[in-house]
């Protein structure tokens, strides 16, 4: 399957295409199929995040959630959280910040345990879908890549902070995604 398996990657495909970005260039792709085999490389490819062991993928930190070291990393995916605490594999104690929409998909940073790991502070998307959550952190570690990306959704702004895997490449010197989050809606 393409991408159009995907509802939003045509969108984000297009946009970065149109945008003032360099995407299907030789500085970056030349073709969708490499951009789509990149996706899959940044987000998918194992690295290691301390025991030398590849055991961990940025899709995995970001969506699914990891303990290292006796704390939960990552766990940014509020379906993932949902399950969870519906199996009674988490307890949400409290969000220290709620985004200013008024409708979904909204925004928290929340404090919770995870299996008896703590997470003091994780923030989310609500209501949103995976592939929108999947596209737009896509974007953000494609153009600004370990920094900040300052975006608007339904008028109000939002930043993204990403961060690069630097301590092992892909392909010809490419990093893979380390994390990918929701800052706030005014940083």
């Amino acid at each position: 399957g393409g991408t159009g398996t995907l509802p939003c990657f045509p969108d984000l495909i297009q946009f970065l295409a149109e945008g003032s970005f360099v995407f299907l260039s030789t500085d970056r792709y030349s073709s969708e199929q490499e951009f789509v085999d990149d996706l899959k490389n940044m987000w998918f490819g194992l690295y290691s995040r301390g025991n030398e062991e590849r055991d961990s993928s940025g899709f995995e930190h970001v969506f699914s959630g990891e303990v290292k070291k006796g704390k939960v990393t990552g766990f940014h995916n509020w379906i993932r959280f949902y399950l969870q605490e519906k199996e009674g594999l988490l307890d949400y104690y409290s969000h220290n910040y709620d985004g200013p929409w008024d409708s979904y998909p909204d925004v928290l940073a929340m404090q919770f345990n995870w299996d008896g790991y703590y997470k003091e502070v994780g923030s989310a998307f609500i209501g949103s879908s995976p592939e929108f959550e999947f596209a737009l952190y896509s974007l953000c570690f494609i153009t600004r890549p370990g920094r900040k990306c300052h975006l608007s959704l339904g008028g109000y702004p939002l930043a993204i902070q990403t961060y690069t895997w630097d301590k092992t490449t892909y392909g010809n010197g490419k990093k893979y995604i380390a994390t990918a989050y929701i800052v706030s809606s005014t940083q």
